[in-house]
């Protein structure tokens, strides 16, 4: 297996981004952005050209970051998978994944990409602590995040805005230890 690819099933794979991908990442995700992944990442919903390829570049260079792309079986980039803000010393990171394309959600490629990129954490990276936050309007995402082992840590009530609502921003994780017990456990 290319040691860039972490992970490949029913044909989608999940690999390092690789410079020669930002235009496709913009062109096959963001013409346009779909308004349902704006909502529950918490970004805007519209990029420019510019702007995507820029940070997905400035991205690769990043020494605190492995970034990932879901690669369907047609070769189109469907989603990310990120470990991010990585702090060597204390061997922890953020985590966050995105699948792009509606018709990809609920046949488990995101249940899948979580669990891969979670074992890339431990075993390649030798981490102690992954975590993330997921909004309390994605309950989807975070059963994913229930399944792969994240737990519940706490909750900052009424962080962020869902339109004209309030929601609450959970924060999980998961330490290398329960990711051991787990990966004997299955």
């Amino acid at each position: 297996m290319n040691t860039d690819v972490i992970g490949k099933k029913d044909g989608f794979v999940i690999r390092l981004a690789k410079a020669d991908d930002a235009v496709n990442y913009y062109e096959q995700n963001y013409c346009p952005l779909d308004k349902e992944v704006a909502r529950l990442t918490g970004c805007k919903e519209e990029f420019s050209k510019e702007e995507v390829v820029s940070f997905f570049l400035k991205s690769l260079e990043e020494d605190d970051r492995y970034f990932f792309l879901i690669i369907a079986p047609d070769g189109d980039i469907i989603g990310e998978s990120v470990i991010n803000e990585i702090d060597w010393d204390l061997r922890c990171a953020n985590f966050r994944i995105g699948l792009y394309r509606q018709a990809e959600r609920g046949k488990g490629i995101g249940t899948w990409a979580t669990e891969i990129t979670r074992d890339f954490a431990f075993e390649k990276l030798k981490l102690h602590r992954l975590e993330l936050d997921v909004y309390s309007f994605n309950p989807r995402a975070e059963k994913v995040y229930l399944k792969a082992g994240f737990k519940r840590e706490g909750v900052l009530r009424d962080a962020i805005m869902d339109g004209d609502k309030y929601a609450d921003d959970i924060l999980m994780s998961i330490l290398e230890d329960e990711w051991r017990t787990l990966k004997i456990q299955r």
